[in-house]
This record gives structure tokens, sequence and C-alpha cells, in this order.
């Protein structure tokens, strides 16, 4: 019988334990919220009265909480002799040095962390597309390999287990700072009278960075930081534009300001004639 433990039921828990129950998996779950498992129990699923319980149950656990500090918590409600022998699939979200920590601890009582990074939304779990970033010893995440695959699939990184974390954050970096610049941008619109649905494919088009990405990619892995196509000075007139028009339509110009900033800091630096390319060394020195 396939069988695995789900802890944490958020969004992305309830997701993935009901991608198992599909798939005919012997499911048990638990959450510090009980009922939250309610719907999971009516299609078949475990409810574990404890932690214990929950780890005991099967030697495949899968974690998916808000952070380590409540991975924590949750594991520390389980004994030594009991947390020995386990797969702890790690798909909570937190800092690469928070990864290894908690795989050391593991090893430490005999269990094993695999480390992922989930890279969909809980809707996406399950979906052909769908993959998770993992790191962490080859050899166990080969033995888990059709269980790990009923969720997304696989994007191995290596033996380090802070890598699925690292790649995890960095995207996630690039994810809310994309959309916070849609969400501030949008407001501009509204604030001149255009809603988000007459705005849609402006901000498709605007928001699709594919080919700058693929440009500056290989400039940046090369040092090219030549300013023959952009430069940091025209962005710092741009961002300025860019912010007079944010503040006259009465919007919080945070955040153009803050990325206005950044960019001045790319002209004191010497680099205003410059591809934006440059600010990555501009920032990795700040």
């Amino acid at each position: 019988m396939k069988s695995v433990t789900m802890i944490g039921l958020g969004p992305m828990g309830q997701a993935m334990a009901g991608a198992y129950l599909d798939s005919g998996y012997e499911v048990t779950v638990w959450n510090r919220t009980p009922a939250r498992a309610g719907h999971l129990v009516a299609r078949g699923a475990r409810r574990a009265e404890s932690v214990e319980a929950a780890l005991a149950a099967n030697e495949l656990v899968v974690v998916s909480l808000i952070d380590y500090d409540a991975m924590d918590a949750v594991l520390a409600q389980a004994s030594r002799a009991v947390l020995g022998g386990h797969t702890l699939v790690n798909l909570t979200s937190d800092t690469p040095d928070r990864a290894r920590q908690a795989a050391a601890w593991l090893a430490e009582r005999g269990a094993v962390q695999i480390s992922g990074g989930v890279q969909v939304p809980p809707p996406g779990i399950g979906t052909p597309d769908a993959m998770t970033y993992y790191s962490g010893p080859q050899d166990t995440i080969e033995r888990h390999r059709s269980a790990l695959e009923v969720l997304t699939g696989i994007e191995y990184l290596g033996e380090d287990p802070g890598l699925a974390a690292l790649y995890y954050q960095i995207g996630i970096d690039m994810f809310w700072t994309a959309l916070a610049g849609y969400l501030h941008g949008q407001a501009v619109a509204e604030a001149n009278g255009i809603s988000a649905q007459d705005f849609l494919p402006h901000a498709v088009k605007s928001m699709d960075l594919r080919y700058f990405v693929q440009f500056y990619a290989p400039r940046i892995t090369a040092g090219n930081h030549a300013g023959e196509v952009d430069r940091i000075s025209m962005g710092v007139a741009s961002l300025e534009h860019v912010l007079h028009t944010t503040q006259a339509s009465g919007v919080d110009g945070s955040l153009p300001a803050a990325v206005l900033k950044i960019f001045r800091a790319g002209v004191t630096a010497g680099h205003g004639q410059d591809s934006l390319t440059s600010l990555v060394d501009v920032l990795k020195r700040r």
C-alpha cells in the first residue's frame, strides 16, 4: 500500500494531501487545528491525534508549514526514537541556513531531510508542468521519486540541503518584487480612471521580461556591462518621470523611490554610462 504522512494543512498542505488521495495513497494527516482535516478525512485520510502518531504511521513524511520556527515547534513534540528512521520531505519555506540546520538536527536523530521549494501555488499541485526544487541526499530522493512526483516534477539541485531554499528564495525575491511593481502600476492606473481589466493586456506585455532576462544573463556572466543598449543614467531619468507621475496621481511613491535610490547609487559608484546590469555589482557591495 502506498502511504504518506502530511503534516501541515494550510492551502498547500491540503492540496498535497488531496493529490495523494487522488493517486490512491493511504494518507495520514496532522494539523495544529484538527478541523482543517475534516474534508480530507471525509475523502479517506486518517487524522493522527498527535505528532508522534502522525510520524509513526509512515516512513515518508511531507511537511508544509509557515516557517521553520513552526516546524521546530511541531517536531519538538516527537521523541528522538519516533523521529528515527523517517524521511522528511521538508517543503516549508525559510532560509538556506535554516534548511541546513534542520537537516543536521534531523540527522542527529536518525532521520533524513529532503529540502524542497515548491514553484507553483496550491492549485498547481499535481499538474503536468509543476516543478519543485529539491536538494539533499540524491539516493533518498530517487527512492521516493514516485511519491514526490505525485505532487510535482523534480528539479534536483545537489546534496547541500540549503540549495533548494536558496533557489526558492531567489525566485520569490523576483516574484514579490515584480508583483509589487504590477500592483503599484495598477494603483496609478486606477487613480487615473483605468480599471485593472482595461489595463490587463498592457500589464501582461509590460510584465513579460523574458527578452531582457535572456539578453542580460550572458552579459552578467561575462561581466559585460557596456552601456551601448541601456544606461543607468537613462534609468534614473525614466524613474524620475515615474515618480513624478505617481505623486501627481496621489499614489504612494515609496516603491519607485526605492528603485530610483538604487539606480542613483549606481551613478554614484561611477556606472552612470554603464548598463543596468552593473547594478548587480552595486547591490552586492551594499
